[in-house]
């Protein structure tokens, strides 16, 4: 691995998405670790209080704008040498009810910033992708050489991108990374029809009510706490890797689902509120499991967070931010 050798603050780094869950986790890292940090986000989803601290403090510069907006993108982008592209829309069940907003914002939204990147020669592109792109193939762990087969409109979605980001490499050259993320939680995620099952579960039992599993509860998951993503995506700006390079982003064990809402349960001194079990929703996979040996290999990532530890910070954010919705 070759380290980059310009200094820090002198790249501009910007994260589409950089008002979300998951993006402004990434801008704050970024900012602490003395780089120029820009964010672009049209806060459809994201919430600017994530960042305003540090927008005020002049640590962080916020930009306005839609990602299906191409003239908006190639303005922002070409301020910028790095982009660490963040923004999408989450979430299968989302994309099964709207699947044409979907691939507007995650596949015509990405080759626009892929095209502006292209055009502001930016030094490196790293893409925010999913497990979601293997579907339910029965192999485990998923290993970045399986096979691709997404169920769902968001899985074909984020698998679009990354071939975007596979023919831009090879195309024009530029220098992508693909970050395939597994059910990644923590702070700042937010509650809501759209949410991940984690800030569900938790909202459920704050509520007095049984959180409910849809499927048998068997179904296992491979939860990566958001600092193990941060994590990811500063290696991944910083490692001289290969262009067009896919690589798993995730804690690399499996937890059920029934296991989860046992740990909240227990985490939010409600163990007695056992799970309760609905019918299975329609995209949703049986298991996924990751392989993170390549990671570790190729930016020497290594998972800080189990699901033991990262489930009782989780549950204290919750109790002191009331839920907003998605």
């Amino acid at each position: 691995m070759k380290a980059l050798v310009v200094p820090r603050n002198a790249q501009k780094v910007l994260v589409t998405g950089g008002a979300g869950f998951i993006g402004s986790h990434i801008s704050q890292a970024l900012a602490s670790k003395g780089y120029s940090v820009g964010v672009l986000d049209s806060l459809a989803t994201g919430e600017m209080e994530n960042i305003s601290p540090l927008v005020e403090a002049g640590k962080i510069s916020f930009h306005a704008g839609d990602l299906r907006d191409f003239d908006t993108v190639g303005r922002v982008v070409k301020q910028y040498d790095i982009v660490v592209h963040q923004a999408a829309l989450v979430s299968v069940t989302r994309s099964v009810e709207d699947p044409l907003n979907t691939n507007a914002v995650n596949i015509t939204g990405t080759l626009n910033v892929l095209k502006a990147a292209v055009d502001a020669k930016v030094s490196r592109f790293v893409y925010a992708s999913s497990s979601s792109v293997y579907g339910d193939t029965e192999t485990l762990p998923k290993r970045e050489d399986m096979a691709t087969s997404p169920i769902s409109p968001y899985g074909v979605s984020k698998l679009g991108g990354e071939n975007y980001c596979r023919a831009f490499a090879r195309v024009y050259g530029l220098k992508t990374v693909s970050l395939r993320y597994f059910n990644v939680y923590g702070p700042r995620q937010k509650y809501g029809p759209y949410s991940g099952v984690i800030p569900i579960f938790i909202e459920s039992v704050r509520s007095g009510k049984p959180p409910t599993i849809f499927g048998d509860g068997g179904q296992t998951r491979d939860f990566t706490f958001v600092s193990d993503v941060v994590q990811a995506n500063l290696l991944a700006i910083e490692e001289d890797v290969n262009p067009g390079e896919v690589l798993n982003v995730a804690n690399g064990s499996r937890t059920s689902v029934t296991r989860l809402a046992e740990l909240i349960a227990q985490a939010m001194g409600r163990g007695d509120l056992g799970p309760v079990y609905a019918a299975p929703r329609k995209g949703d996979i049986r298991d996924s499991y990751a392989d993170i040996a390549k990671a570790r290999r190729l930016l020497g990532y290594e998972p800080k967070y189990s699901i033991e530890k990262g489930i009782p910070e989780v549950v204290s954010w919750f109790k002191l931010h009331p839920a907003t919705s998605s």
